[in-house]
């Protein structure tokens, strides 16, 4: 019989998943990974051993704090530091759940790890969840087929209705409970959580006229599209850019110069394992909650860097930022992705 280890963060969806491979009858063990010292994950952790007591499945705690502050907590920090907005749900889905927890199930003899995300896979390949609202593959397309060939998505096909309305079937002691904060190791707001790490670094806040409006304290605490914050009257502003070189905020009162055609992608991974044919026509994504907008994969010739793709849209995009991840869909199916330069 094959051996999955099951990732229970406490929540609706990793429960449920892991209530419908016990429906199954596999042979299962229910993990936490201890990530953070936050009240959250002390509660996660409360709620995952009552509900393995609940399914009456063996229970295994996985401290990985200290990896998880390295790999996933500092490179937070480094990015924001350089003036960028990374997405650290991106890269904790591959160094962390999908990378360590999938490494430590493998030496201890698992076949599979399972998890509650909302995505659906079929021979080494991703598609979207059924529930549209709910879906996350969004986040996994650093994934590789190492990776895939040992992963279950147990709730890939319910919507979201249909998970609580099984984890009240299943008898499991959340349903309906609160939604998590948007980055689980940030209790507060993201600029309080920065103030704590990074020192501030004032510089001067331009229109798109290189007319000086007024000072920052730090290029960090803005991110492209932003409109509230920025503190002057006469408004609305918006962030347009951000000068790294020279610490300078571009802001503009016109919406429209937001939105742009093109981006360069770097760090561009492919789930298949190769490199489509270019040029490619794909719906992308350029964050989590962005509408699939038709474009253009094209080798990028300026840079000349492997892994470096172009990407031309059909139609002005707002707000392009990078640091954040552009994702890459062929109907249903998620191809790859990269880091938006």
């Amino acid at each position: 019989m094959k051996k999955i280890f099951v990732a229970l963060s406490g929540g609706v969806d990793s429960g449920v998943a892991a209530a419908l491979l016990k429906k199954a009858g596999v042979d299962m063990i229910g993990v936490f990974m201890k990530l953070d010292d936050t009240p959250r994950f002390k509660e996660g952790e409360k709620k995952a051993k009552k509900v393995a007591k609940i399914l009456k499945i063996p229970f295994l705690v996985l401290d990985l704090r200290k990896e998880f502050k390295k790999r996933i907590v500092d490179y937070f920090l480094k990015e924001n530091k350089r003036g960028l907005t990374p997405n650290p749900c991106v890269v904790c889905n591959k160094e962390i759940k999908f990378g360590l927890l999938l490494e430590k199930a493998l030496k201890l003899n698992a076949d599979f790890i399972a998890t509650g995300h909302y995505v659906r896979i079929k021979n080494g390949r991703l598609f979207a969840a059924k529930d549209k609202n709910k879906d996350q593959s969004y986040f996994l397309w650093k994934l590789n087929q190492k990776q895939l060939k040992h992963v279950l998505f147990p709730i890939g096909d319910y919507t979201r209705k249909e998970v609580e309305k099984m984890a009240r079937k299943f008898k499991l002691p959340f349903a309906g409970v609160k939604k998590s904060q948007e980055i689980c190791f940030i209790p507060a707001t993201v600029n309080d959580f920065l103030k704590q790490y990074i020192k501030p670094k004032p510089g001067q806040i331009v229109n798109n006229k290189k007319k000086v409006l007024g000072r920052h304290q730090g290029l960090y605490f803005y991110t492209i599209g932003q409109r509230k914050g920025i503190g002057f009257s006469g408004g609305p502003y918006y962030v347009l850019d951000k000068n790294l070189k020279n610490n300078i905020l571009v802001v503009t009162k016109n919406e429209k110069d937001l939105c742009k055609k093109e981006l360069i992608a770097r760090n561009v991974n492919w789930l298949s394992g190769k490199e489509p044919k270019l040029p490619l026509r794909v719906a992308a994504k350029i964050r989590y909650r962005h509408e699939y907008a038709p474009a253009t994969i094209i080798k990028n010739l300026k840079f000349k860097i492997k892994n470096y793709y172009g990407v031309i849209f059909d139609k002005p995009q707002r707000a392009i930022t990078p640091g954040q991840s552009v994702v890459f869909y062929k109907g249903q199916e998620l191809l790859g992705g990269g880091i938006i330069c």
